[in-house]
């Protein structure tokens, strides 16, 4: 306890007791003395034995050890023992080896694809999460050192409630790093990167005749439905247009993406109408795979004849679809409330054959699956891929799969020459 006596008028003393706060036992006993750049060593109140604090330069990060000294020249001496054992043990790793430093090369490199157009603009910011997520475990490791035990420990240790997708994703960075590092010169090759089995959830997509009989035509009752809902103004949304009809209608013959950097983002000037055979040839300039041209099927060039009918002094640079809203957010929004109002009213927002939800993404899943099933299974993959926006991969994984083999693809099965 500390006494203070404070004199207050009239000549009367107070007097004031203050508790003294007790000192914690791992506070500095004296100063750090530095003994060498990245040695130092100090007392705490714990122990009467000064540390050697010691920065490992692979880590970054600080050892300390006790000197078994409490003199301070003693101490010095072990601190400096203890240093070169540190380091003799494991000497700091070249900049050029490091793992970070190949990191931010292929960084760099995707930043400037995604910049140029060469890839979309989703693909540099993946990169920098992915690569910011690698950092904090193989940065400071020496590329030449990482092996597949390195990379299985990861992907064992890191998150495990990662989705396999995810998993994927990161095994392609880590590859794509490591082959800057094997370009370089500095490795021979990349370590085996076992990539997780993928369990694919197929794509929810209206069934349509001839997949179905007609009368369990899912994709015409949704079609039905939106153009009844024309002049409906339901609760807390705008009133319902013949924009829906055509949107579903247009997404369904285009195979576009219905997001704000493809369908939500085709103004006029995107759109051709060309012949031989009937088609719109659209421009999708920032898809989610970056820039294509792709063509659509007949149906989708009276859809836009009628937008241009509703729109007669459209400019070029207007967007086709809720061309007064500029905020393309938005725009997608109205739709999205207007689409699950028609899944609502015609019951048929749960998907039952995949035991998900419809979405307005189903009708570019529909695109696809009729494709494959209205040619008679004479599409040629690679053309419908090119189109889609997407990979013969990804088209056999989602969605060829999952169709039941139908009557006329059993027919071209069985055709002979």
């Amino acid at each position: 306890m500390e006494e203070d006596f404070t004199r207050q008028p009239g000549g009367s003393v107070k007097r004031s007791v203050t508790p003294i706060q007790p000192i914690s036992r791992h506070r500095l006993d004296g100063d750090i003395i530095q003994v060498h750049k990245g040695v130092a060593i100090y007392k705490t109140h714990a122990s009467t034995y000064y540390f050697a604090r010691i920065r490992d330069p692979r880590t970054r990060k600080y050892i300390v050890r006790s000197t078994k000294e409490t003199g301070r020249l003693a101490a010095r001496s072990v601190a400096m023992e203890l240093a070169d054992s540190v380091l003799r043990r494991d000497p700091a790793i070249p900049k050029e080896y490091l793992f970070q430093h190949f990191s931010n090369l292929f960084l760099a490199e995707a930043t400037k694809q995604s910049t140029n157009g060469e890839r979309s603009k989703h693909y540099g910011k993946t990169a920098k999460t992915y690569t910011a997520i690698f950092d904090k475990t193989f940065g400071a490791m020496d590329v030449r050192k990482i092996e597949t035990t390195d990379w299985m420990k990861f992907l064992t240790t890191t998150r495990t409630d990662m989705k396999p997708a995810t998993k994927a994703i990161l095994c392609s960075t880590f590859r794509n790093v490591m082959k800057i590092a094997r370009n370089s010169g500095v490795i021979k090759g990349v370590p085996e990167t076992p990539i997780p089995k993928l369990q694919d959830n197929p794509r929810p997509f209206f069934r349509f005749h001839p997949l179905v009989s007609k009368e369990h035509d899912v994709y015409q009752k949704l079609l039905q439905t939106a153009k009844t809902l024309v002049g409906d103004r339901p609760k807390g949304m705008t009133m319902i247009t013949e924009e829906l009809y055509d949107l579903i209608l247009f997404v369904t013959h285009s195979f576009v993406r219905p997001t704000t950097t493809e369908l939500y983002a085709i103004r006029h000037a995107d759109i051709q109408v060309a012949d031989n055979p009937r088609r719109l040839i659209l421009t999708i300039r920032d898809g989610k795979t970056g820039f294509r041209i792709g063509n659509t099927m007949p149906a989708a060039v009276s859809v836009y004849e009628r937008i241009k009918e509703r729109q007669p002094n459209a400019k070029p640079n207007d967007y086709i679809f809720l061309a007064h809203n500029q905020n393309r957010l938005t725009a997608a929004k109205t739709i999205a409330l207007w689409f699950n109002h028609a899944l609502a009213v015609a019951d048929i927002k749960h998907d039952p054959f995949t035991n998900q939800d419809h979405t307005v993404y189903s009708l570019r899943h529909t695109a696809i699956c009729m494709r494959i099933i209205l040619s008679e299974g004479r599409i040629n993959m690679f053309n419908l891929a090119k189109n889609a926006g997407t990979s013969v991969e990804q088209i056999e994984r989602f969605y060829a799969r999952n169709l039941p083999l139908s009557a006329e693809m059993a027919r071209n099965l069985q055709t002979f020459g």
